[in-house]
């Protein structure tokens, strides 16, 4: 059966991280990831966790029949500047240790870095994942990278070559329904070259960017270095969930016994219980179908 996770992202300020379980169990939900939060850690920032937290969260999951499936911190491990790059891996490690102890097998985040300066960034990228990737082998812990919108590459196709050449199976790619259309649109090649490496797939819509002549959005003054995409309910953007769902079952990823999908919306907060119960009916009916 394929793992579907909620990411809690919508309630980090109305419900305490170790209440995070039962809220999940509440939904519907058997599978929970672990995203940036106040008590669990901040983007770029050391996780808060102690012994006494870690303990309390794997009670409580226990308590509530909720599996913590992953965990989701945001470093700067691609940094062109070394005192970011350093604190994003020592960060990293430490987020690493912790998946370890809470018996979570998958760390998913970002590439970070800037794409002004791409060819700096890449470079930071190795020799963080060279101090990186011997803790993920100790540890038993596999490390999936999403081409985030503004991170120093954002073509899917791109980031999957910068991870294959890690020449390891510690590292592998987060396939983002909502960065579709950042990544090149091009799920139906880029999902088959990704076989066992793909990691998880996050569930949200969004807009495509780049219709109208690359007008759906307009910002001021134009040519302004930004970059828009939603986290919506599936089916209020342009993603082809039919297309995506039927390649996923074509390349075998509902066979495996690791897959995971994670709802991620985050664009209807004051519906979010409502979003994440119709998320979890969706996906099951779109993984049916395909």
């Amino acid at each position: 059966m394929v793992r579907i996770a909620l990411d809690p992202t919508p309630y980090n300020d109305t419900v305490a991280l170790a209440d995070f379980p039962e809220l999940a169990a509440r939904l519907g939900y058997e599978y929970l990831q672990l995203t940036p939060n106040p008590d669990f850690g901040r983007h770029f920032h050391f996780p808060k966790l102690d012994d006494e937290l870690v303990s309390t969260l794997k009670r409580r999951a226990r308590d509530a029949g909720v599996t913590i499936t992953s965990l989701l911190p945001v470093q700067r491990f691609s940094w062109p500047e070394e005192p970011q790059r350093i604190a994003a891996v020592r960060n990293m490690t430490r987020y690493i240790e912790l998946a370890a102890e809470l018996g979570v097998p998958i760390v998913n985040t970002e590439f970070s870095g800037r794409p002004e300066r791409e060819e700096d960034s890449e470079a930071g990228f190795y020799r963080s994942m060279e101090e990186l990737i011997p803790v993920l082998e100790r540890e038993g812990v596999t490390l999936n990278i999403d081409p985030h919108p503004d991170d120093f590459v954002e073509d899917g196709l791109e980031a999957w070559r910068i991870i294959r050449g890690l020449n390891t199976s510690q590292v592998g790619f987060v396939y983002v329904a909502a960065h579709s259309f950042h990544m090149g649109n091009r799920a139906a090649t880029l999902i088959p070259e990704l076989g066992g490496r793909l990691g998880a797939v996050y569930a949200s819509d969004t807009f495509d960017h780049t219709r109208s002549n690359a007008l759906r959005y307009i910002t001021n003054p134009p040519g302004n270095a930004v970059r828009v995409h939603q986290h919506l309910a599936i089916g209020d953007g342009d993603v082809d969930w039919t297309e995506l769902f039927g390649v996923l079952r074509a390349a075998g990823y509902f066979e495996r016994p690791d897959a995971l999908i994670v709802s991620n919306v985050f664009a209807e907060d004051e519906r979010a219980d409502e979003i994440s119960r119709f998320q979890l009916a969706k996906i099951r009916e779109l993984i049916s179908a395909a």
